[in-house]
Formats: C-alpha cells, sequence, structure tokens
C-alpha cells in the first residue's frame, strides 16, 4: 500500500513538473500569436494616433501581428473591462491613461471593472499638459493678471470644459477652491464647440490640450495664460507655468499601455522593454511633438502599480475637491 502511495505521489510530482515547464515554455515564447491593443477612443484622434505607433513597434519587435481595435466610452472603462476580461495570456492589451486609473473609476464607483486592480500596468508612453488658453480681448497677458481680473471681477467671467470630471474642469475647480475664484462653468460636448465659443468672447477661459492650444496660440487666436505642469512645457516655450504663480499646481494626464490582471510577468517585460527602447529614440521625440505631448521616462514594470496608485490618490482628492459627477 504504502508503495503505491509512493509510485502515485511521484506520478504527480512529475506531471506537476511537466506542467509547470510547459506554462514555462509558453511564457518564455511570448508571443506566438496575433496581439489585440484595445484603443479607449474613437479611431482618428490622438490616442489613436499613439495606438498605432505602438501596435508597429510591438509588431516589428515580436514578429507577430498586433492589431488596433477601438473601444470608446464610459471615460476609457469600456475598453478597460474589454481587457480585463480577457485572458490573462498577454495578447489583449490596451491603451490606459488618467481617466482609466485615475479619474473615471471615481465617476462611476459602481462599475463591474476596478482599473487599478482588475488591470497590469505595463509602462508610460507620455503625458499631456494642459494649457489654460483665454479669448484674446481679455485684458489678462498671463495666470497673475487673470487671477487678479477674476477676484476684482467675482462672477463676472466663465470658463468652458468637455464635462464633469475632465481635466478641463478638474483644474479649474482646483483653481477656483484654493484660490477662492468665482468662475462660472459651463460644459460642452467636445473641445471644437467650447473653442468656438472663447474664439467669439462668448467664453472667456478654458483648458485645452497642447493640439488645440499651440496652435491657435502660434497665430495669436488666443492667448496662453499658463500650463498645467509644474516643468516648463516643451511645445512652446513662451507659456509659462501656472505653478510659477500659484505654488504647488501641478497637474498632467498621462498616456500609457496595460493587460489584464494576472499576466505572465515575462510578458509584461518584454512589452515593457520594447516600449522603453522606443522611448530613447528620436522617432519618439517626434512622436511627442506630433501629438502634441511631453515625453516622459520610462518606470520599470515592477513600479508601475505603485506610480498608479499614487496617482489614484491625488486625482481621488481632485475629484472630491471639484464636486465632479458622473453625466
Amino acid at each position: 500500500m504504502m508503495r503505491e502511495l509512493l509510485r502515485f505521489a511521484l506520478l504527480w510530482l512529475a506531471l506537476l513538473s511537466c506542467g509547470l515547464a510547459s506554462a514555462q515554455s509558453t511564457a518564455d515564447a511570448y508571443p506566438s500569436r496575433l496581439i489585440r491593443l484595445v484603443s479607449p477612443y474613437p479611431p482618428g484622434g490622438l490616442t489613436d494616433l499613439l495606438a498605432r505607433v505602438i501596435a508597429e513597434k510591438l509588431q516589428a519587435a515580436f514578429g507577430q501581428a498586433v492589431i488596433v481595435e477601438n473601444k470608446p466610452g464610459l471615460g476609457t472603462l469600456l475598453a478597460a473591462e474589454y481587457v480585463a476580461k480577457s485572458a490573462p495570456d498577454g495578447y489583449t492589451l490596451g491603451i490606459a491613461n488618467t481617466s482609466t486609473f485615475g479619474v473615471s473609476p471615481l465617476l462611476f464607483p459602481n462599475f463591474s471593472v476596478k482599473p487599478a486592480k482588475d488591470l497590469t500596468p505595463i509602462a508610460r508612453i507620455g503625458a499631456t499638459s494642459f494649457f489654460l488658453i483665454s479669448n484674446a480681448s481679455l485684458p489678462a497677458r498671463n495666470v497673475r493678471e487673470f487671477i487678479e481680473l477674476a477676484r476684482k471681477n467675482p462672477g463676472k467671467f466663465n470658463y468652458a470644459s468637455l464635462g464633469s470630471g475632465t481635466p478641463h474642469h478638474l483644474f479649474m475647480e482646483l483653481l477656483k477652491s484654493e484660490l477662492g475664484l468665482n468662475i462660472e462653468h459651463i460644459a460642452y460636448k467636445g473641445s471644437a464647440p467650447a473653442l468656438i465659443d472663447l474664439l467669439s468672447g462668448k467664453v472667456h477661459v478654458m483648458f485645452v490640450d497642447g493640439s488645440l492650444a499651440v496652435p491657435n496660440i502660434q497665430a495669436g487666436k488666443v492667448i496662453g495664460l499658463g500650463t498645467s505642469k509644474a516643468k516648463q512645457t516643451t511645445l512652446i516655450s513662451s507659456v509659462p507655468t501656472i505653478e510659477a504663480t500659484v505654488p504647488g499646481f501641478d497637474w498632467e494626464g498621462w498616456q500609457g499601455i496595460a493587460g489584464p490582471a494576472g499576466m505572465p510577468w515575462s510578458a509584461v517585460t518584454k512589452i515593457a522593454e520594447v516600449l522603453r527602447r522606443f522611448q530613447t529614440t528620436q522617432e519618439y521625440q517626434d512622436l511627442m511633438i506630433k501629438s502634441a505631448m511631453e515625453p516622459l521616462p520610462s518606470i520599470p514594470p515592477e513600479q508601475m502599480a505603485d506610480f498608479v496608485n499614487k496617482d489614484l490618490g491625488r486625482w481621488a482628492a481632485a475629484v472630491k475637491i471639484s464636486g465632479a459627477k458622473a453625466e
């Protein structure tokens, strides 16, 4: 009886060893087939452009097809849900950003997926510094002058955003809260109609990303009052940081890539290394300029979870201060 039990135990250990070796071999062989990269926005935008460049780099490095699928909606959470519920084998990845990890989970607390828990953050790719711009006729040429103007005329000025909980909304509400400003909020369905009203004078100020801010500032159509990131923007040298006037004001959005929770670590490190190498090239710097984004130093994948959780804490405070609600 003991001999039979011993034989069974040895057989079980052999099978387990084979299974582990097979799983390790499969992980080491990654990737061996097509990879899907999910973009949380419609085709044609800056995030979609970034996704397609990343897909090209992964495809060139791995020798396997990488296709981009667009799944917009619910503040990037629909795409996050699709990725999170996919097999955790590294063959379904997604573009994830500040909204995915930092803002949307706070606006939709009952959503089925919790990105910080259900996704594996792999790498950051680039950052977005938002510009506070004003109508050219506004008698202010920088943040300090605008603050003084708003304080002398409470309730007289307004600002546009792309809706409750967007960076355009949160950043202005943070300034209002810290400085005690009385400025009316007007929400728009998109940046184009908001900018049209800013240019016509119906709206006085708004935060926008560099793709809209830089060409309009350079054309003299709007005034660049300041940038949300404390570090001087690389996109246009004439616009100062808001932090120079409001110490501690330092906010940016970031774009990255993630996979489902429980991905093989060997797949995570392979993907991260491809992106790290890309971020050292001139092509990457040129892409950031083309995308109106700021370059970011890579973070080792083992540090990404800590980065995401710290970032989530900052955005949670911003959402609370702003009073943002899901729309």
